[in-house]
């Protein structure tokens, strides 16, 4: 089936990398990163990449017009939209750019206005501000955006690379190379296995000190940003699309898929949702669809206010929805392209747009739903609550030499309350404060007054279960 260009847009997925920001370090083993700023630079892309995707999507004549969201002539309306953003590393980064690509969707206007009971006009501050809620999403609370670090399994697979012929290979063919950057990396360690910080350090520098932007010879970045492409993409991707390498997108599936399937119910009011991120899911994302398998789209860390929308259409011609993957590398694309997804199930050869149900019945398995099956994934014991959850999830009794599970354990907790509830009432009948018997009540003198029961109570056993 060929795509459809007379299908009607429901709504959209979008995911974008912050904007510009002041330098910043990560751990090249852990991927534990420092804090670091957003710069007025990287607020401009994003509030351009916010106008940019309000005129394609929030725009009531344009042909990629969302169908029933608030349009631009409108308020913003909060049961249509879902803002999420990455609260970990690189600090209030990600938080920042998501709100400033939310300036850019939903931009200040006059209609951001009341009038009071005295008759007074009173606008929002700044001739209009709309004010759009976003979830700031923190690591040790929610692992969806950023299941990577504390990952003991994905660390794992990083040391594996690294210890790999293939890394070994290209580190002997780029030692030369990285020699003849030691002069300008201010005595940072210059190895393959820290490139992405050699890499990093030296685009924000190209960007921010003129100093170093003109003594860095010709060609120097580029090539440091190939060898950081390979390796960034190598760490967070994988040959099955439930491997660890891919952990970074595979935490983000569930809100994902949910999302996807919410904007396609006709009764749902959600039309648009937003995930700030930072550059590895991307990465992720990229190896799980398979839009790089045919080299249109190439294995690369994405430019500051990079986005992907996965756009959920309605086919004049068909009554499932589709799903169209779109993609525009920051500042380097004029516009949104469409690729090819390849997976398991679907090959792309065709069609860019995919089925719904195909692209949920391929990626539901690989999804990580809950942070008890991350911490069994990634064989964390302790960090982000694994410790509290992995004990919750099996009670040890030693009396009966193993493990009970949460079923198990219901069931004697049950007994268990039987039991007690046994020897209460034998207790009761013992002292005569109860009877059995058609029309006989005993009651306690001086103790229970004129009441003629008694209430016992007991606390059953519980087993709360993690929802997201």
């Amino acid at each position: 089936m060929a795509t459809d260009n007379q299908s009607k847009i429901l709504g959209v997925v979008v995911f974008a990398r912050h904007g510009d920001r002041q330098g910043f370090y990560q751990d090249p083993e852990t991927y534990t990163a420092s804090s670091t700023v957003i710069t007025p630079l990287g607020e401009t892309q994003e509030f351009a990449l916010g106008s940019l995707l309000r005129s394609l999507y929030l725009n009531a004549s344009a042909p990629t017009y969302v169908q029933g969201i608030a349009n631009s002539d409108s308020l913003f309306q909060p049961n249509q939209v879902i803002v999420r953003a990455d609260a970990g590393g690189e600090g209030g980064v990600i938080f920042d750019s998501a709100v400033a690509l939310t300036q850019g969707l939903w931009p200040v206007t006059p209609r951001a206005s009341t009038q009071l009971a005295n008759g007074t006009n009173v606008t929002s501050p700044l001739g209009g501000y709309q004010y759009v809620p976003i979830e700031s999403v923190e690591p040790n609370q929610d692992v969806s955006l950023e299941g990577f670090t504390s990952c003991n399994t994905f660390d794992n697979h990083t040391e594996a690379f690294y210890a790999s012929p293939a890394f070994q290979q290209k580190a002997s063919e780029a030692a030369q190379f990285l020699e003849d950057l030691k002069p300008y990396m201010d005595g940072r360690p210059v190895t393959l296995q820290n490139m992405w910080n050699i890499f990093d350090y030296m685009n924000v520098q190209s960007i921010h000190n003129a100093t170093f932007a003109n003594t860095l010879p010709t060609g120097y970045l580029a090539r440091a940003r190939d060898l950081a492409n390979w390796h960034e993409y190598n760490v967070f991707s994988d040959n099955s699309v439930s491997g660890i390498g891919n952990i970074a997108f595979r935490t983000m599936l569930p809100s994902v898929l949910t999302a996807v399937q919410r904007i396609a119910n006709a009764s749902d009011p959600l039309k648009l949702h937003y995930s700030a991120i930072a550059y590895k899911p991307f990465l992720s994302l990229f190896n799980m669809t398979g839009v790089v398998a045919d080299g249109a789209l190439p294995p690369t860390i994405v430019n500051y206010a990079a986005s992907v929308v996965l756009e959920i259409h309605q086919p004049a011609s068909a009554t499932e929805p589709v799903l169209r993957f779109t993609f525009k590398n920051g500042t380097d694309d004029a516009a949104f392209r469409t690729y090819p997804m390849r997976f398991a199930g679907w090959d792309g050869s065709a069609d860019t747009d995919v089925p719904l149900s195909t692209f949920v019945r391929a990626f539901e398995p690989a999804a990580v739903n809950t942070t008890l099956q991350w911490c069994n994934v990634c064989g964390q014991t302790q960090a982000r609550g694994c410790a509290g959850l992995l004990s919750g999830a099996t009670v040890r009794v030693d009396k009966f030499g193993g493990d009970i599970s949460p079923v198990g354990a219901g069931f004697l907790g049950a007994g268990l309350t039987i039991a007690v509830l046994g020897a209460a009432l034998g207790v009761l009948l013992f002292l005569g404060l109860l009877t059995f018997g058609k029309g006989k009540r005993a009651l306690s003198k001086g103790k229970l007054g004129k009441r003629d029961h008694v209430e016992l109570q007991s606390a059953t056993n519980s087993i709360t279960k993690e929802a997201v």
